[in-house]
């Protein structure tokens, strides 16, 4: 007895300590609360999000370049030529050169498409990563309520087993009840101490998972989401971009075929236009005449280098063309499954409430039975851990439930 409650005291100790820790004891608002909150602040530790703004800075820097009037930033060369280390007559000659690439035909219009789809990449992108945030955090969420519940109940049995000890043991020593009885009675509360002690470490677990997703300590009430109407499994199909997923698989496919239309506009590198400025002289008696020419460069293609980046593009269309279609179908059989789950669900909450309210009436009467003398310890214990068993079922089915409900909404795409 006493080592159950050394036992207790330390895992009520570790947890206060823990909880006490700077950065660990940061409580939620009043008025925040929710898995909603809870996203909110997850995403703000999120380590990818900041990645996410780095890419879309990227895309966006992108169409610039893709909006400019040349695809590449132009150059100047400067050069001078005299006679001054040979016949040294005064011969001299200064030249500029201002050269810029052009776009080729059809070049310009698919680099802006291309930015383009890659801002709506990382957009979507965006989104994606923050209803599979919103997922892991459903899970560690409902994890938590499940472990609140477990530790609920043990604190009960523990409770109601000390009590029932009490008793039985006044009535051991008027002679009532023999030495097996009391011996029963110390043994249910050693049991319930040790389920206890399970328990609070379980909880702990459960609400360091979620601290280190969301910063904040869990709320006290962890309301239950509500099953979505504006989705069904049906729609998801003919709706793709309302889904977060399948938006951001769509996203990856139109940007891998902007990039493809890219490498067939630039079967060549560019060409480039230069405007010559030359000033010159022939000796010290002659004056400086300048003169001005245009020069053309056109850069021969290569078959085997636009083959080799023709291909590579293709192939990365394809394949987000293939990671598309099995994402649909990926969220599609998900989404089926979880309205499935949901409706077992259902079914088991209203069974387990059923059967909690029989034994509830059970232990009553057996409770009034042994009062009276009328049935023995061994069937109230009995009678007692099908009751709380049926508590149990009753709550954890309770937290499926809800947990169903929240899984229905992760695979329609609904965030809290």
């Amino acid at each position: 007895m006493t080592l159950l409650r050394w036992n207790r005291q330390m895992v009520l100790c570790v947890a206060g300590m823990a909880l006490s820790l700077p950065g660990l004891a940061a409580d939620v608002p009043a008025a925040a609360s929710g898995l909603a909150y809870a996203l909110e602040q997850a995403w703000r530790l999120h380590p990818q999000a900041a990645a996410l703004d780095a890419r879309d800075a990227e895309a966006r820097a992108a169409q610039e370049v893709a909006a400019g009037l040349t695809p590449e930033p132009g150059s100047v060369s400067i050069g001078s030529r005299n006679d001054r280390h040979n016949r040294n007559l005064g011969k001299q000659e200064y030249e500029v050169e201002l050269a810029a690439p052009l776009w080729l035909p059809g070049q310009r219009a698919a680099r802006e498409a291309e930015a383009a789809s890659r801002i709506d990449e990382a957009s979507s992108k965006r989104a994606a990563l923050r209803s599979e945030l919103a997922g892991e955090l459903r899970e560690a969420w409902w994890s938590l309520a499940a472990a609140r519940n477990a530790r609920a109940l043990a604190a009960r049995r523990l409770d109601t087993a000390r009590a029932l000890e009490a008793d039985v043991r006044r009535r051991y020593q008027v002679g009532e009840l023999s030495r097996i009885d009391a011996n029963l009675a110390q043994t249910e509360v050693h049991a319930a101490g040790a389920e206890l002690i399970e328990a609070e470490a379980t909880l702990l677990q459960a609400e360091q998972v979620l601290r280190t997703l969301t910063g904040v300590a869990a709320p006290t009430d962890m309301g239950e989401e509500v099953p979505t109407t504006r989705r069904s499994p049906s729609e998801i199909q003919g709706s793709p971009e309302t889904h977060p997923q399948l938006a951001a698989a769509a996203a990856a496919a139109r940007s891998a075929r902007a990039k493809l239309t890219v490498a067939d506009q630039s079967r060549r590198a560019a060409p480039e236009l230069a405007l010559r400025v030359v000033r010159e002289r022939g000796d010290f008696a002659e004056p400086y005449a300048n003169s001005i020419g245009i020069r053309l460069k056109i850069p021969f293609s290569s078959g085997a280098q636009v083959r080799r980046e023709t291909s590579a593009a293709q192939a990365d269309a394809d394949q987000a063309d293939a990671e598309m279609l099995r994402t649909q179908t990926r969220v599609q059989l998900e989404a089926e499954r979880t309205q499935r789950a949901l409706a077992s669900s259902e079914r088991q909450f209203a069974m387990a409430s059923a059967r909690r309210e029989l034994s509830a009436e059970n232990l009553r009467l057996s409770e009034k039975a042994f009062s009276l003398g009328e049935s023995d310890l061994a069937t109230l214990l009995r009678i007692r851990a099908a009751a709380f068993d049926a508590d149990a079922f009753h709550d954890r089915q309770r937290v499926a439930r809800a947990a169903a409900i929240s899984r229905l909404n992760q695979a329609l795409g609904v965030l809290p």
